[in-house]
């Protein structure tokens, strides 16, 4: 790009920042992504222009880690970054949380940071209120993760853990963990309903409370048997207690395992363009209802806009919606039912 704006070339600089690991340069540019004001989503915008494509789209191992509440979510995500600290790699992590009904921010605040250590300059951890959204992310995750990407080694989403349809972290990891423990009926129930191909890698954490996770295990190991993720990858399950730091070791292999496995097949880079369409798409929907979407054409067309075009996420969808602010509309077949969704 050749636009030497004081916007760009302070996002270059900040670019630079979070590209050489700065701490500080990634706080500030999840800040302005965080922040929803023109001035500061062009900011935003620019920036994201200037970080290293090559890390965005193929660097690095993005983990969705979910599950429903009390699961020892937080304390195998501790676990698992004592493990990738040892072996030298650095760890971002988006920790989203339920949103206070008073603050609208996260509630229970980097509960990560107590962990693993605030000292550790190879962690970064950053809570992010879901703000009421389904499916436990709220819109500021993908951009943000994208950030994270071109800063850290491995990024980890914890998702909010509030109910079964926290499974939108599998639209855009690399790889899903779902987290179940024993006396988990529902879990099992849940798992076999609707979202069988959405883990990766299946974890019964908290083996150390006694007997009864062999029975959930064995349950899931039936569950699972002889089938494979959407993308034709053959789930793993493993036995973990982030008390006792048992099967710890064992998680991250299987995680690495499905990491090298993208690779091979080269699809990793392809799973994250699509991620971006999502992404737009759902700007859209939300601004706009399925009538905005017909109006630019549909799924298909708003990622072939994407595809063809250039700029940020943020450049797209400020595109499209003055293409529909221009007049689209009047193009567009009205859905016949439902109305504005």
């Amino acid at each position: 790009m050749n636009d030497q704006s004081p916007s760009r070339l302070g996002a270059a600089a900040l670019a630079a920042g979070v590209a050489a690991g700065e701490r500080t340069a990634v706080a500030s540019a999840l800040n302005l992504i965080d922040d929803s004001r023109p001035a500061s989503r062009a900011r935003a915008s620019a920036l994201m222009a200037s970080l290293p494509e090559d890390r965005l789209f193929e660097g690095g191992h993005l983990i969705g880690l979910t599950g429903p509440p009390g699961v020892g979510k937080s304390s195998l995500a501790a676990a698992l970054i004592r493990v990738w600290r040892g072996r030298g790699l650095r760890v971002g992590v988006l920790a989203v949380d339920p949103s206070s009904l008073v603050s609208g921010g996260a509630l229970l605040g980097d509960r990560l940071r107590l962990a693993v250590g605030a000292d550790d300059a190879g962690v970064f951890v950053r809570s992010l209120a879901n703000r009421g959204t389904f499916g436990g992310l709220s819109p500021e995750v993908w951009p943000m993760s994208l950030v994270m990407l071109a800063a850290f080694d491995v990024v980890l989403i914890e998702t909010v853990g509030v109910g079964q349809r926290e499974i939108d972290v599998a639209g855009l990891a690399d790889t899903t963990c779902f987290v179940a423990q024993p006396y988990s009926g529902d879990t099992i129930q849940f798992l076999k309903a609707g979202i069988m191909e959405v883990p990766h890698v299946l974890a019964v954490n908290k083996t150390d409370i006694g007997i009864a996770w062999e029975a959930t295990f064995a349950d899931l190991s039936a569950v699972i048997a002889g089938r494979s993720t959407a993308d034709d990858w053959r789930m793993r399950l493993v036995a973990t207690s982030a008390t006792a730091g048992t099967g710890i070791d064992e998680l991250a292999a299987a995680l690495l395992a499905h990491r090298g496995w993208l690779e091979e097949i080269r699809i990793k880079s392809r799973r994250r363009h699509a991620c971006q369409g999502d992404w737009v798409i759902a700007r859209i929907r939300e601004e706009f209802g399925r009538y905005g979407v017909a109006a630019l054409g549909g799924d298909a067309a708003i990622r072939q806009h994407i595809d063809g075009g250039e700029g940020t996420i943020f450049d797209h969808v400020d595109q499209l919606t003055a293409r529909l602010a221009n007049g689209a509309f009047t193009d567009a077949q009205v859905p016949q039912k439902g109305g504005l969704t």
